[in-house]
């Protein structure tokens, strides 16, 4: 009996969402969900963008998770993933109007606004501790 094709996929991606669940990191799967914390959560949030992509593998989960190592960090961690939950990664999309659509990417809030983004161009061409120190730098700034 053959796996079917959306079994394979859940199957392939699970090493790439617990990337971050392990770190803490919740995962966003539906736009009610989206919705929930973003219009109701208060303080520091961070919100990644996972992507199947390479650069999201050997670069932005491997930043995210050093970067939360840092003493100073977001009160609310979570992640949807582009490509998978795609009405979830759409309605958060809605939340971060000042920059194109990008996955694999990274958002910082503070009560509800948008405090730092890092596009997927910021990330192709740095390393997992360059992004992680972008991160930490944010995070000593607006996580105190």
């Amino acid at each position: 009996m053959s796996m079917s094709f959306d079994a394979y996929m859940k199957d392939m991606i699970r090493p790439m969402r617990e990337d971050l669940t392990r770190a803490g990191v919740t995962e966003l799967l539906t736009p009610e969900q989206v919705t929930e914390v973003m219009d109701n959560t208060k303080g520091t949030m961070l919100v990644v963008i996972n992507s199947v992509c390479g650069c999201a593998a050997g670069l932005c989960r491997p930043g995210v998770v050093r970067a939360l190592e840092n003493e100073a960090k977001p009160e609310h961690l979570y992640t949807v993933f582009a490509g998978q939950e795609k009405e979830a990664t759409a309605k958060l999309r809605e939340y971060i109007t000042t920059y194109p659509p990008s996955s694999p990417s990274i958002a910082l809030f503070k009560d509800g606004e948008l405090v730092h983004f890092i596009q997927r161009h910021q990330i192709e061409d740095r390393s997992a501790e360059m992004i992680a120190a972008d991160l930490v730098g944010a995070f000593n700034e607006f996580c105190k």
